[in-house]
Protein backbone atom coordinates (compact mmCIF):
# COMPACT_ATOMS: atom_id res chain seq x y z
CA UNK A 1 0.00 0.00 0.00
CA UNK A 2 1.16 3.44 -1.09
CA UNK A 3 2.25 5.89 2.26
CA UNK A 4 -0.38 8.80 2.71
CA UNK A 5 0.85 11.86 2.37
CA UNK A 6 1.13 15.01 4.66
CA UNK A 7 1.25 18.50 2.42
CA UNK A 8 1.77 21.80 3.56
CA UNK A 9 0.75 24.56 1.37
CA UNK A 10 1.97 27.92 0.82
CA UNK A 11 -0.13 30.51 -0.51
CA UNK A 12 1.84 33.32 -1.90
CA UNK A 13 0.84 36.98 -1.95
CA UNK A 14 3.90 39.60 -3.33
CA UNK A 15 6.45 37.21 -2.12
CA UNK A 16 5.16 36.49 1.29
CA UNK A 17 3.16 33.63 2.90
CA UNK A 18 -0.51 34.51 3.80
CA UNK A 19 -3.63 32.56 5.20
CA UNK A 20 -7.31 33.32 5.30
CA UNK A 21 -10.38 32.43 5.63
CA UNK A 22 -12.83 30.94 3.55
CA UNK A 23 -9.68 32.89 0.79
CA UNK A 24 -10.42 36.19 2.24
CA UNK A 25 -8.72 38.30 5.36
CA UNK A 26 -5.33 37.27 4.53
CA UNK A 27 -2.56 37.61 7.22
CA UNK A 28 1.10 37.56 6.87
CA UNK A 29 2.24 34.18 7.88
CA UNK A 30 6.24 34.46 6.88
CA UNK A 31 9.25 33.71 4.51
CA UNK A 32 8.42 31.17 1.99
CA UNK A 33 11.87 30.30 1.79
CA UNK A 34 12.43 30.04 5.90
CA UNK A 35 8.97 27.75 5.71
CA UNK A 36 9.59 25.54 3.00
CA UNK A 37 12.94 24.54 4.19
CA UNK A 38 11.42 23.90 7.91
CA UNK A 39 8.69 21.94 6.45
CA UNK A 40 11.00 19.72 4.25
CA UNK A 41 13.80 19.17 7.67
CA UNK A 42 10.49 17.97 9.46
CA UNK A 43 8.85 15.55 7.93
CA UNK A 44 6.46 16.63 4.97
CA UNK A 45 5.83 14.66 1.92
CA UNK A 46 5.47 16.89 -0.55
CA UNK A 47 5.35 21.11 -0.41
CA UNK A 48 2.93 22.94 -2.57
CA UNK A 49 3.56 26.49 -3.29
CA UNK A 50 0.48 28.83 -5.08
CA UNK A 51 0.95 31.86 -5.88
CA UNK A 52 -2.72 32.60 -5.22
CA UNK A 53 -3.15 36.17 -7.10
CA UNK A 54 -1.26 35.90 -10.40
CA UNK A 55 -4.31 34.36 -12.25
CA UNK A 56 -6.33 37.43 -11.07
CA UNK A 57 -3.69 40.22 -11.60
CA UNK A 58 -2.75 38.17 -15.35
CA UNK A 59 0.25 37.78 -14.51
CA UNK A 60 3.28 34.52 -14.23
CA UNK A 61 4.22 33.34 -11.01
CA UNK A 62 7.56 34.29 -9.24
CA UNK A 63 9.78 31.99 -10.90
CA UNK A 64 13.11 33.30 -8.83
CA UNK A 65 11.23 32.43 -5.87
CA UNK A 66 10.51 29.11 -7.14
CA UNK A 67 13.81 28.44 -7.89
CA UNK A 68 15.09 29.38 -4.06
CA UNK A 69 12.25 27.61 -2.68
CA UNK A 70 13.63 24.68 -4.61
CA UNK A 71 16.93 24.68 -3.69
CA UNK A 72 16.04 24.71 0.12
CA UNK A 73 14.29 21.66 0.42
CA UNK A 74 14.54 18.10 -0.52
CA UNK A 75 11.14 16.86 -0.71
CA UNK A 76 8.17 17.06 -3.91
CA UNK A 77 7.41 20.71 -5.22
CA UNK A 78 3.96 21.69 -6.88
CA UNK A 79 3.79 25.42 -7.88
CA UNK A 80 0.52 26.97 -9.19
CA UNK A 81 -0.70 30.57 -9.94
CA UNK A 82 -0.74 32.02 -13.39
CA UNK A 83 0.35 29.05 -15.65
CA UNK A 84 -1.77 29.63 -18.56
CA UNK A 85 0.84 27.66 -21.41
CA UNK A 86 3.02 25.11 -21.95
CA UNK A 87 6.15 27.50 -21.83
CA UNK A 88 4.61 28.45 -18.11
CA UNK A 89 4.87 24.95 -17.46
CA UNK A 90 8.52 24.23 -18.64
CA UNK A 91 9.98 27.29 -17.03
CA UNK A 92 8.36 26.43 -13.69
CA UNK A 93 9.90 22.65 -14.22
CA UNK A 94 13.36 23.83 -15.19
CA UNK A 95 13.15 26.18 -11.92
CA UNK A 96 13.02 23.14 -10.05
CA UNK A 97 9.50 22.67 -9.36
CA UNK A 98 8.57 18.51 -9.66
CA UNK A 99 4.58 19.05 -10.78
CA UNK A 100 2.76 22.41 -11.22
CA UNK A 101 -0.67 22.78 -10.37
CA UNK A 102 -4.07 24.30 -12.71
CA UNK A 103 -6.77 26.19 -11.73
CA UNK A 104 -8.09 28.86 -13.88
CA UNK A 105 -6.29 28.17 -16.71
CA UNK A 106 -7.73 24.65 -17.28
CA UNK A 107 -11.60 25.78 -16.83
CA UNK A 108 -10.43 28.28 -20.03
CA UNK A 109 -8.74 25.37 -21.45
CA UNK A 110 -9.32 21.98 -20.61
CA UNK A 111 -6.83 20.71 -23.74
CA UNK A 112 -3.94 22.18 -21.83
CA UNK A 113 -4.46 19.55 -19.25
CA UNK A 114 -4.05 16.55 -22.05
CA UNK A 115 -0.64 18.76 -24.20
CA UNK A 116 0.85 19.23 -20.63
CA UNK A 117 0.52 15.34 -19.49
CA UNK A 118 1.67 14.26 -23.04
CA UNK A 119 4.68 16.74 -22.83
CA UNK A 120 5.60 16.32 -18.95
CA UNK A 121 3.71 13.09 -17.87
CA UNK A 122 0.53 13.11 -15.68
CA UNK A 123 2.40 13.05 -12.48
CA UNK A 124 3.57 16.42 -13.52
CA UNK A 125 -0.20 17.49 -13.60
CA UNK A 126 -2.30 18.27 -10.61
CA UNK A 127 -5.66 19.77 -11.64
CA UNK A 128 -6.43 22.43 -8.90
CA UNK A 129 -10.13 22.27 -8.23
CA UNK A 130 -11.76 24.85 -5.48
CA UNK A 131 -15.71 23.96 -5.14
CA UNK A 132 -18.26 25.74 -3.22
CA UNK A 133 -21.85 25.04 -2.33
CA UNK A 134 -24.15 27.50 -3.96
CA UNK A 135 -27.96 26.53 -3.59
CA UNK A 136 -27.40 23.00 -3.17
CA UNK A 137 -25.03 22.45 -6.07
CA UNK A 138 -21.20 22.22 -5.85
CA UNK A 139 -19.71 24.97 -8.07
CA UNK A 140 -16.52 25.55 -8.98
CA UNK A 141 -14.14 28.59 -8.99
CA UNK A 142 -11.30 30.36 -10.27
CA UNK A 143 -9.19 33.25 -10.12
CA UNK A 144 -8.49 32.70 -6.41
CA UNK A 145 -11.77 31.54 -5.25
CA UNK A 146 -12.75 35.40 -6.90
CA UNK A 147 -15.06 34.25 -9.78
CA UNK A 148 -18.14 31.74 -10.26
CA UNK A 149 -18.16 29.68 -13.22
CA UNK A 150 -20.92 26.79 -14.21
CA UNK A 151 -19.03 23.84 -13.85
CA UNK A 152 -20.58 21.68 -11.55
CA UNK A 153 -17.92 20.02 -8.75
CA UNK A 154 -17.99 16.33 -9.27
CA UNK A 155 -18.30 16.85 -12.88
CA UNK A 156 -15.53 19.11 -13.51
CA UNK A 157 -12.79 16.87 -11.45
CA UNK A 158 -13.94 13.56 -13.51
CA UNK A 159 -13.58 15.66 -16.71
CA UNK A 160 -9.99 16.52 -15.45
CA UNK A 161 -8.91 13.18 -14.56
CA UNK A 162 -10.06 11.62 -17.79
CA UNK A 163 -8.22 14.34 -19.58
CA UNK A 164 -5.17 13.57 -18.02
CA UNK A 165 -4.27 14.86 -14.99
CA UNK A 166 -2.11 12.93 -12.55
CA UNK A 167 -3.95 14.22 -9.38
CA UNK A 168 -6.45 16.64 -7.87
CA UNK A 169 -6.17 18.95 -5.78
CA UNK A 170 -9.83 19.65 -4.36
CA UNK A 171 -10.26 22.63 -2.28
CA UNK A 172 -13.48 23.34 -0.09
CA UNK A 173 -14.18 27.18 -0.29
CA UNK A 174 -16.83 26.52 2.45
CA UNK A 175 -14.41 25.21 4.52
CA UNK A 176 -11.26 26.96 4.13
CA UNK A 177 -9.84 28.01 6.97
CA UNK A 178 -12.87 27.07 9.71
CA UNK A 179 -11.08 24.22 10.92
CA UNK A 180 -13.95 22.54 11.05
CA UNK A 181 -12.54 19.39 9.17
CA UNK A 182 -12.33 18.46 5.58
CA UNK A 183 -15.51 18.18 3.30
CA UNK A 184 -15.92 14.44 3.58
CA UNK A 185 -19.21 13.87 2.16
CA UNK A 186 -17.62 15.57 -1.08
CA UNK A 187 -13.81 13.70 -1.31
CA UNK A 188 -16.12 10.26 0.06
CA UNK A 189 -18.14 10.48 -3.44
CA UNK A 190 -15.36 11.83 -5.39
CA UNK A 191 -13.04 9.10 -4.37
CA UNK A 192 -15.46 6.51 -6.44
CA UNK A 193 -16.13 8.96 -9.52
CA UNK A 194 -12.08 9.00 -10.04
CA UNK A 195 -9.31 6.63 -9.96
CA UNK A 196 -6.19 8.96 -9.63
CA UNK A 197 -5.04 10.65 -6.29
CA UNK A 198 -6.97 12.87 -4.49
CA UNK A 199 -5.42 15.81 -2.53
CA UNK A 200 -7.64 16.62 0.70
CA UNK A 201 -8.10 21.08 1.55
CA UNK A 202 -9.84 23.07 3.23
CA UNK A 203 -10.53 22.76 6.92
CA UNK A 204 -8.01 20.88 8.79
CA UNK A 205 -8.52 21.87 12.40
CA UNK A 206 -7.01 18.62 14.31
CA UNK A 207 -5.26 15.51 13.91
CA UNK A 208 -8.75 13.97 13.85
CA UNK A 209 -9.58 15.51 10.69
CA UNK A 210 -6.58 14.21 8.90
CA UNK A 211 -7.73 10.70 9.79
CA UNK A 212 -11.21 11.09 9.03
CA UNK A 213 -10.26 11.94 5.61
CA UNK A 214 -7.58 8.97 5.13
CA UNK A 215 -9.72 6.27 6.61
CA UNK A 216 -13.46 7.32 5.48
CA UNK A 217 -13.15 9.19 2.27
CA UNK A 218 -9.87 7.71 1.37
CA UNK A 219 -7.57 10.43 0.26
CA UNK A 220 -4.11 9.59 -0.71
CA UNK A 221 -2.63 13.02 1.28
CA UNK A 222 -3.99 15.98 3.25
CA UNK A 223 -3.02 19.14 2.60
CA UNK A 224 -2.84 21.99 4.98
CA UNK A 225 -1.68 25.67 6.13
CA UNK A 226 -1.99 27.40 8.80
CA UNK A 227 -2.22 24.42 11.23
CA UNK A 228 1.77 23.87 10.09
CA UNK A 229 2.17 27.99 9.89
CA UNK A 230 1.50 28.81 13.39
CA UNK A 231 2.57 25.53 15.03
CA UNK A 232 -0.75 24.51 16.36
CA UNK A 233 0.10 20.59 14.61
CA UNK A 234 3.76 19.39 14.14
CA UNK A 235 3.86 17.41 10.68
CA UNK A 236 5.95 14.50 13.06
CA UNK A 237 3.65 14.52 15.82
CA UNK A 238 0.65 14.31 13.32
CA UNK A 239 2.31 11.34 11.46
CA UNK A 240 2.71 9.34 14.98
CA UNK A 241 -0.59 9.77 15.43
CA UNK A 242 -1.74 8.42 12.01
CA UNK A 243 0.29 5.72 12.22
CA UNK A 244 -0.82 4.87 16.04
CA UNK A 245 -4.31 4.76 14.22
CA UNK A 246 -3.33 2.10 11.01
CA UNK A 247 -2.47 4.61 8.29
CA UNK A 248 0.59 3.85 6.63
CA UNK A 249 2.87 7.11 6.15
CA UNK A 250 6.24 7.97 6.15
CA UNK A 251 8.39 8.53 9.04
Amino acid sequence: MVSKRIIPCLDIKEGRVVKGTNFVNLVDAGSPVELAQRYSDKGADELVFLDITASAEKRKTLIKLVAEVAKAIRIPFTVGGGISEISDIEALLKAGADKVSLNSSIVKNPALITSAAKRFGSQAVVAAIDIKLINGVYKVFVKGGREETELEGFEWCRRAAELGAGEILLTSMDKDGTKSGFDLPFLTKLRTLVSIPIIASGGAGKMEDFLDAFAQANVDACLAASLFHFGIIEINDLKKYLKENNVKVRI
